[in-house]
């Protein structure tokens, strides 16, 4: 049996609320990931930040990243979840490969990007081979 994939959702809560319902949401979240069948890895409270840019009319929010492993059915109820809250601004789930870097391991993403220039053969080899100078 192949061990369950990785998830990493990351979600930004309005700034003007308060610690107690920071708190409310981050425990929310967390137990509906343990609802639906999946195993919280790690949640972590990053703090206010300043936007890059403005999400309604919010310049800051309250970033909250939440590390969980799952068969895949954990993202749907959560995403909806953080959808039909108005205290979430914006949310982001991505699926990685590997165990979280809070945990000491690797933390691959499961669809790396690869490099946009081709490289053809003639190219490689012109690095590697030294040039000479004409006599």
């Amino acid at each position: 049996m192949s061990a369950k994939p990785n998830y990493e959702t990351m979600y930004i809560l309005r700034p003007d609320i308060a610690e107690e319902e920071v708190e409310s949401h981050a425990n929310k979240y967390r137990d509906l990931v343990v609802e639906a069948g999946g195993e919280v890895i790690d949640s972590q409270m990053r703090g206010k930040r300043r936007l890059a840019y403005n999400i309604g009319k919010h310049r800051e929010g309250i970033y909250i990243q939440l590390n969980y492993s799952g068969d895949g059915k954990q993202v749907g109820p959560l995403e909806k979840a953080m959808r039909l809250s108005e205290d979430v601004i914006r949310y982001l789930t991505v699926k990685y490969e590997g165990q979280h870097s809070s945990l000491g391991r690797s933390t691959a993403p499961a669809n790396p990007m690869a490099s946009n220039t081709p490289r053809t053969e003639g190219q490689e080899q012109a690095k590697t081979e030294p040039q000479t100078a004409p006599a």
